[in-house]
């Protein structure tokens, strides 16, 4: 494992070696209760019934979901190539924690479209990459549904942490891990409605340095 300080490391050259990883799991493993299952849904707003309306809360949402513009800074920085293809596409998640920053890989492996006459939806989920510090597969989605005219995010997810990980990390989960993930996603959902009614650009890149002080573990289990 490799502690550096953050302001050294070369997010870039991480960025680019997710290519040659795999999957740090097999999807056969998932089941309870060695797994935690969540579903997390989030009203956004409500446009006039029937299917999206141009310019409505579900056209407006979308471009900011597929560019994870929704996940909050303060816990989760995603850097990935721009005008890189949603599909297949490879992001180097920085999640932060006080004084420490864990850089982990996860790739995009569905992109989801489904209209009926009850809703439309659209989505995408990404899998954990070798080396990240938990496993699983979390998978956003907005959805309209007709009816109401109601617009909700949804973010449903299996997860669980690296049963290689050493007993510090354990420890550190047992305390912190699991609140700060249900933190992500309860900001998630704020930062989102936040954004629809007072847009901040906020354009991803993918930088050279690492920014902040404290220390990064790039690929904690790598």
């Amino acid at each position: 494992m490799r502690v550096v300080r953050s302001g050294r490391v070369d997010v870039g050259v991480l960025l680019r070696r997710l290519r040659r990883r795999g999957l740090n799991y097999d999807p056969a493993e998932v089941r309870r209760p060695e797994w935690t299952f969540d579903v997390h849904r989030h009203p956004l707003g409500r446009e006039a019934v029937g299917p999206p309306v141009e310019g409505g809360v579900w056209w407006r949402a979308k471009p900011l979901v597929a560019a994870y513009e929704f996940s909050p800074p303060e816990i989760v920085r995603a850097y990935y190539e721009p005008g890189s293809e949603l599909s297949g596409r490879d992001m180097l998640l920085e999640a932060r924690l006080p004084g420490v920053r864990f850089l982990m890989g996860v790739r995009v492996t569905g992109v989801r479209e489904e209209t009926t006459a009850e809703r439309t939806l659209w989505g995408w989920g990404y899998e954990t990459l070798e080396g990240h510090l938990e496993r699983g597969r979390v998978d956003y989605a907005l959805v309209k549904h007709h009816a109401t005219g109601e617009v909700e995010f949804v973010a449903r997810s299996h997860s669980q942490l690296h049963p290689r990980a050493p007993w510090w990390m354990r420890w550190g989960w047992r305390w912190f891990g699991r609140r700060v993930q249900l933190r992500f996603y309860r900001r998630a959902g704020q930062r989102l409605r936040r954004l629809l009614h007072d847009p901040v650009a906020v354009a991803p890149a993918t930088v050279e340095r690492s920014p902040g002080r404290g220390v990064s573990l790039p690929d904690p289990l790598g």
